[in-house]
């Protein structure tokens, strides 16, 4: 049975690495036409026949790293609109620095248009590709019978996603751990798949054992010591394997690359930004005759506070109870109509630049939180303060992969896996996605009405 899953797993692989082949091939022949028809003989210094094949290969090979990075080849959790969402701003992105190559080369300013009729082939080839890379995935991938291990219903809900992907897999059981060791063992003949959830390490761990002996994927959702052990350092110490897990201490090259890079890119950004910034100011200004900038005291690492500036976004007296409220999104009273709009297009960030120039903030890192809300958090989650292992950033894990409403818990563990995994490759990657959800609303949706701080995730 065993032979058969993997010549099947390896079948399936094969085809959908294949496809993805084809996918660049395509992706690729639509800029060697615009290359060879219109910018090959306008370089200053024309290339051999095999040099013009080099610079095709080395589109198609910069088009796939960013590709992946976008997720334009995760077929098996998206759906072919979020396939072609990706691939857009992968290919436009590629497109872009083709063609600030191109320019360099030829030290002129060249015809764009060509590259622009290359990318609308492109995205409609993609368009293509993707209607049919999923039906062809869930064709070659059987649906996966899956068991849900929980340790209570609160864990339960944070795995419920798993039914909106029936396709994958089909939840045919669901099990408390107060059931015990025994009957979940016993749960597990007949299924593909596994979702662990709020379930305590030792018990968790044997339910792992099992899944792997028997050739059972197991998908367990972590708990904050997980992530923590994840940031250890592999040593041996009289002479067995140790797990040291130690404060994260990045290295000094790292961190002198990352504020190099949080100074350049800031300061461009202002630079470019700034025409749009000076209007966007002129609109608040105008609407109420309110400040422009709206000072906020955060933390940022060690705890230490600074003052955030955003566009404001609200009413001058949107907080003059003197409460900390988190904003419900479209359904707060509290933000102007101009606010509405800042916020839609992220506009409200923009004075940030100044703080990660400034040095009190950075690019990547854990969004900076206020002292009283980070309080609330930590009086029934200590491990919130951990957070603050590093400098607060203008963007991070919980800003690409989670919501405004995504619960505290869930942004913790995503800001302790990027800090457990912090690298420049990581922040460059984070950065490129961050584009990407500029351009999607949902993940700015708001809090509950009427909450002072979002919900906590999971019970430690």
């Amino acid at each position: 049975m065993d032979e058969i899953t993997t010549k099947r797993r390896l079948k399936k692989d094969t085809l959908l690495n294949v496809y993805k082949v084809l996918y660049l091939a395509l992706i690729a022949a639509c800029f060697a036409v615009a290359w060879y028809a219109c910018y090959k003989n306008s370089i200053s210094y024309p290339f051999f026949r095999k040099g013009n094949i080099y610079v095709v290969i080395i589109y198609a090979l910069v088009s796939l790293g960013i590709v992946r990075v976008y997720g334009g080849f995760m077929i098996s959790l998206s759906t072919p609109s979020e396939l072609v969402f990706s691939q857009f701003f992968a290919l436009l992105l590629t497109n872009v620095l083709a063609y600030m190559a191109t320019c360099f080369l030829s030290r002129k300013v060249v015809d764009i248009l060509p590259l622009i009729a290359a990318f609308i082939v492109q995205m409609v080839l993609s368009s293509i590709w993707s209607k049919l890379a999923v039906p062809l995935y869930y064709r070659l991938t059987p649906v996966k019978k899956t068991l849900v291990v929980y340790g209570d219903k609160s864990a339960l809900n944070t795995v419920c996603g798993v039914y909106k992907l029936e396709k994958k897999f089909k939840v045919i059981d669901t099990i408390s751990v107060e059931m015990g060791l025994d009957e979940v063992l016993k749960r597990l003949k007949g299924v593909d798949a596994v979702f662990i959830c709020g379930v305590e390490s030792s018990f968790r761990n044997d339910i792992v054992k099992q899944c792997i002996y028997k050739n059972i994927q197991a998908y367990v959702r972590p708990r904050i010591g997980d992530l923590l052990i994840s940031n250890s350092r592999k040593i041996h110490m009289f002479n067995v394997p140790v797990l040291l897990c130690t404060r994260a201490h990045p290295k000094q090259f790292y961190l002198i690359v990352k504020r190099i890079i949080d100074v350049v890119a800031s300061l461009v950004a202002i630079v470019i930004l700034s025409p749009l910034m000076l209007i966007t100011a002129i609109i608040i200004k105008c609407y109420d005759k309110g400040p422009v900038l709206y000072k906020q005291c955060r933390l940022t690492k060690d705890g230490e506070k600074f003052n955030v500036l955003k566009f404001r976004s609200m009413r001058i007296d949107a907080e003059k109870d003197g409460v900390a409220r988190l904003s419900t999104g479209d359904k707060d009273d509290r933000i102007t109509p101009v606010g509405k709009i800042i916020r839609a297009i992220r506009f409200d960030e923009l004075p940030q630049l100044f703080n990660i120039l400034g040095g009190s903030m950075t690019i990547v890192g854990p969004r900076p939180e206020r002292p009283e809300i980070a309080a609330q958090y930590e009086q029934t989650m200590p491990e919130f303060a951990m957070r603050l292992q590093v400098k607060a950033g203008l963007t991070g894990y919980a800003q690409i992969y989670g919501k405004y409403n995504t619960t505290p818990y869930d942004k913790l563990e995503m800001d302790l896996i990027y800090i457990a995994s912090q690298s420049i490759v990581e922040d460059l990657k984070i950065m490129l996605m961050t584009v990407k959800i500029l351009f999607m609303p949902e993940s700015t949706e708001g809090i509950s009405e009427g909450q002072t701080t979002a919900m906590s995730g999971e019970n430690h």
